[in-house]
Formats: C-alpha cells, sequence, structure tokens
C-alpha cells in the first residue's frame, strides 16, 4: 500500500540533482558539476587526497543511472576498461550532464554512517548446541537500508566480531517497492540486487573473518533474517506477486539450505536456516524480533513495534499476537524532508526549544549538514512543544526561528554560518507534513490492532520499540507528536536490533528455531489495505492530538 507525498517546488532550469547513496542526501547543482562538487555541496565528504586531480582512486563512485560526461584522460588511467563499464568512475573528474544516482563504495568516505548492531540480548547461552565446540557460526540481518552481520561463537554464544554495514541494493531503491520494480523491469534485476547483496555479505564475512584471525572456511552455520523481500531476493525467489495485491510471498514456511548453494562462500558443508515470514510486509525479521523481546511468551499485553520504511506492529494479548505492516514511507530514514539524510556524521539528531532558545546535537559533533529520523522528529516535537506548530502541522506566523521564505513561514533550525556546507536547515511545512503521513500510519495501523483485540491503549502494559531507528529516538518525542499512545514512559523499552538478537538465538539453540516457526503459525496478519479502520484512523492520526 502506497501513501501520498508532499509536492516539491519545481526545479531552476539548467539544475541536475545528484541522488548521492547510501547517504540518503540530494544535491542540486549546475549542470556541469563534478560529482566531486556536488557530494561537497551537500556536505557529503569524499576521500580526495590528490586534490580532485585525478591522480587518486579515493573518490571512487558507482554511476547507476543518469547522464555523466565520457571518462576524462585521468579517469582512463586509472581505472580499467571493465570497470568504467561496470559505471565506476572518479567523482572528481565525471562530470553531471543531468540528473545521476550514485553509489558511493563505504572506503570513498572520509567519515562512517552510523550502523546500529547492538542490541538488549547480547551473547546468547547455548542450550542444546554442545556439539559445536570450537565452531563459529553467522548470524545475519538484512534490512532494507542496513545489514548487520555477526560471527558468533556456537559452543558458548558469544558474539566474536560484528558490523554494520549499508544494504547495496539501496543504489537501486530506497524502499522495497523500488527494488521490486527494478527486478520486474530490468532484464535479470532481481539476479543483480541479489548478486549485490551476496558480494557486500561476503566480503563483510571475510573482513570480520580476518579480524577474528580464521578463515570463513570455520564458518560452519548461518541464519539470515529479513523483511519478505529482502529473504526472497537473497533466496533467489520472485519478487513480483510481493508489489502487487494480494501482496503473496512466494514462500511463507522456514527454509533449510546449503549456504555454498544459497550463494555464501563458508565451510563447504555450511547449512543456512531461513525463519519463516508471516506474510507479504512481515518477514522473518519481525519473527526474529518478537522471539528476541520475548513477546507472547508472558502474560502482559505487549505492542512490538520496528520502525522502518514499512513499519512492522505486533500486539500480544491473552495468548493472541495480532501484526500487520503500516506504509509509513522514508521520512524517518531523512527521505523526502528538505534537509534529510540518514544516520552520519554531522546529522542533527536531538533538538531542544527552551526559553526561545533552539540547541541541536549532529552524530560525533561535527558541524550540521542535514537532519536524520530522530532529529526531524525531536524538531517538530519541540516546535509542538514551544507553540511553534498548530494540531494541524501549520507553522506559526511567527516565534524562535520561524522566518518567511516565498511568503511562507519555514523554521530556521541551523544559519548557514554553523553549518558544515555553508547553507541554512531548515524545516518547512512539507517536511512536518512528511513526519504526519509517517506518524498517521504507524499510528493508525497501532490503533487498528487495539480495537481488533479490544484493547484500549491505555490497557498497554509494554511498548517494545525495535529497529535502528527505534534505538535513537527519543520516546517522549514520539509520544508528543502522537505517533506512540500517551502512555508512562516505564512502560516503554527501547531494545536496539532485537531481530539480529533473534537470529543469534536460532543459530545457537536449534529450539529456538521451533519457537520461531510456533510464534509465526500463532500470528494474525490484518491487512491494513483492505481495512476501513485504517483509513479512518490515519486521517484522524494526520492531526498532532493524541
Amino acid at each position: 500500500m502506497e501513501r501520498p507525498v508532499s509536492g516539491r517546488p519545481r526545479r531552476p532550469s539548467g539544475i541536475v540533482v545528484v541522488d548521492l547513496q547510501p547517504i540518503g542526501r540530494r544535491a542540486e547543482v549546475p549542470s556541469g558539476s563534478t560529482l566531486l562538487e556536488a557530494a561537497r555541496s551537500a556536505g557529503v565528504e569524499l576521500q580526495s587526497i590528490c586534490g580532485g586531480a585525478g591522480a587518486c582512486v579515493g573518490c571512487l563512485v558507482r554511476v547507476v543511472e543518469g547522464d555523466v560526461s565520457i571518462p576524462s584522460t585521468a579517469e582512463r588511467e586509472e581505472l580499467s576498461e571493465s570497470s568504467v563499464a561496470e559505471g565506476l568512475r572518479l567523482a572528481c573528474q565525471a562530470v553531471a550532464l543531468g540528473d545521476v544516482r550514485l553509489d558511493i563504495p563505504p572506503e570513498s568516505l572520509t567519515a562512517a554512517q552510523r550502523l546500529q548492531v547492538e542490541s538488549e540480548d547480547e551473547d546468547v547461552s547455548p542450550g542444546m548446541a554442545a556439539d559445536s565446540r570450537g565452531r563459529i557460526g553467522l548470524a545475519v540481518d538484512i534490512g532494507t537500508t542496513k545489514i548487520a552481520v555477526f560471527l558468533v561463537e556456537l559452543d558458548g554464544g558469544r558474539i566474536l566480531a560484528r558490523r554494520g554495514v549499508m544494504n547495496p541494493q539501496i543504489a537501486y531503491g530506497e524502499d522495497v517497492i523500488s527494488r521490486i520494480a527494478y527486478a520486474d523491469r530490468h532484464f535479470d534485476g532481481g539476479r543483480i540486487l541479489r548478486r549485490k547483496l551476496m558480494d557486500t555479505l561476503n566480503r563483510t564475512v571475510a573482513e570480520l573473518c580476518g579480524q577474528i584471525g580464521v578463515a570463513p572456511e570455520r564458518v560452519v552455520e548461518a541464519v539470515v533474517v529479513g523483511n519478505t523481500v529482502m529473504h526472497h531476493l537473497f533466496a533467489g525467489l520472485p519478487v513480483h506477486a510481493l508489489g502487487t495485491a494480494p501482496y503473496r510471498p512466494a514462500a511463507t514456511g522456514s527454509l533449510a539450505l546449503a549456504a555454498g548453494a544459497a550463494g555464501l562462500v563458508l565451510s563447504p558443508g555450511a547449512t543456512l536456516y531461513l525463519p519463516p515470514n508471516i506474510a507479504g510486509y512481515v518477514g522473518a525479521d519481525h519473527v526474529a524480533m518478537l522471539l528476541a523481546a520475548g513477546v507472547g511468551s508472558t502474560p502482559r499485553t505487549t505492542l512490538a513495534i520496528d520502525i522502518g520504511t514499512n513499519t512492522e506492529i505486533s500486539l500480544a494479548t491473552s495468548g493472541r499476537i495480532l501484526s500487520c505492516s503500516s506504509p509509513s514511507g522514508p521520512a524517518f530514514e531523512g527521505a523526502h524532508i528538505t534537509a534529510g539524510m540518514r544516520a552520519a556524521p554531522g546529522a542533527i539528531e536531538r533538538v531542544d526549544i527552551s526559553g526561545g532558545a533552539i540547541s541541536f546535537y549532529t552524530i560525533e559533533r561535527r558541524p550540521p549538514i542535514g537532519i536524520c529520523g530522530s532529529g526531524i522528529l525531536d524538531a517538530v516535537a519541540e516546535m509542538l512543544r514551544a507553540g511553534l506548530l498548530d494540531r494541524r502541522g501549520n507553522l506559526a506566523a511567527n516565534g524562535p526561528g520561524i522566518r518567511l521564505a516565498s511568503g511562507r513561514p519555514e523554521f530556521l533550525l541551523a544559519p548557514a554560518a554553523s553549518t558544515g556546507h555553508g547553507r541554512d536547515i531548515v524545516v518547512t511545512r512539507g517536511d512536518v507534513n512528511e513526519i504526519q503521513l509517517a506518524k498517521a500510519a504507524i499510528r493508525a495501523g497501532i490503533d487498528v490492532l487495539l480495537a481488533e483485540a479490544a484493547i484500549a491503549p491505555s490497557g498497554l502494559q509494554e511498548i517494545v520499540v525495535a529497529g535502528a531507528f527505534g534505538s535513537y529516538l527519543d520516546v517522549s518525542s514520539a509520544v508528543r507528536i502522537g505517533l506512540l499512545p500517551n502512555l508512562p514512559l516505564e512502560r516503554f523499552r527501547q531494545i536496539g536490533n532485537a531481530a539480529g538478537a533473534g537470529a543469534r538465538r536460532m543459530l545457537v539453540r536449534p529450539e529456538e528455531r521451533r519457537r520461531a516457526e510456533e510464534i509465526a503459525q500463532r500470528v494474525e496478519y490484518v491487512e491494513l489495505a483492505a481495512h476501513p479502520a485504517f483509513h479512518r484512523g490515519f486521517v484522524t492520526a494526520m492531526s498532532f492530538e493524541d
């Protein structure tokens, strides 16, 4: 189910957009600008040891689509013909002639993005896996944007090494719908997406093995979780049906495969387990999260939520587990926000408005270059608290930070003199609308599940917030804008990457796989697209009243 997005102002003639992935920044620059100039204008710093002379490969990028200049002499000297054929270019040499989408390798960035891999449940006791002494296992949580990879000691359950990396598929589309479309519209599209994913996983596993001084052949078992689209792309299953109603997966049951046959470079006899999916947009990662969080195994009435482009929500009460997927959109990843970006150094992640003074905090305390999901949520909540927004999301005519731009009010969060790219960072009415759309979709999904179970919000004994975004959001801000029910803060529990924790449990304890399968079988899936209360609730939840 898709939701509307706010309109964008028309671009001046001669201006092109350079989409910088996986950072999530977009630069509007004059046609004829180099890709390095475009990146710098957006505050994205690329390695450039030679100062932009084309004498090094520090600013290497890959052009996924768009119109750029032919390779320069310097590029032909530094890059092989096969590299250029694959779209690899030097950002200091390649010129944007039209709109361009780039995929920036991690090694070309001067600073890495923040990727959440920690969880409330860290090391796992081995349970029944006593015969695995001395062997190593692999647990992977494939998110639409980010991937968490863990090497685990099977006999003791100890995490030996871990890493978060960006999902390379993001260069082909920011969300699962766009990736389904890519797989449908391009020859071998699904195979290309799968190969990019496998290349990243195998490279990451090899690097982690190198950290602990072992070869990948020591890894004898793997558990991989992900949303249903990521699951299908990883397993080589068709994804077309996931993009059209009734959004049915090609496979819902658990899968046991030979890791090598799936494309993972591990021990020749390594086995691979993929837990079951629940529905087209509630996947094995949500099952893993429910397992790790203990949802459904206690008598407490619990709401579990993993906020993302598609937000998975489950309600456990009286022996039942009801689940749904809410089309919340990518605003909490910084997408469709004027100064939006993902959680990288320089992203504003906290905002405070007190006594007319505006303050903010950035990741790694760098000069601000944009605002990430937790920051825009904070900004909207603080603007509400300070009376700079009304309940419909309209900005006040005046007040701290409010100014007029083209006759319309906008909120000046960081003036150009304080930013890392020399431009103002503002919050517009369109940005507020994106947050309203996202929070309305999530809150309407929550309310539908509560109504299905005949429970009032006050009846929730615990609210579990999982995932990377859930780790960093300010719960009080989420409550203030009406994203989460207005309950005492002690009822909320932020548990980090619970999907990764669930994958590690299933890796070390075989009995946990049976529990995961039981959870998936118990779930009563609620399709919001066909639920009349969802549409009514969505309209109501657009308001900033709880």
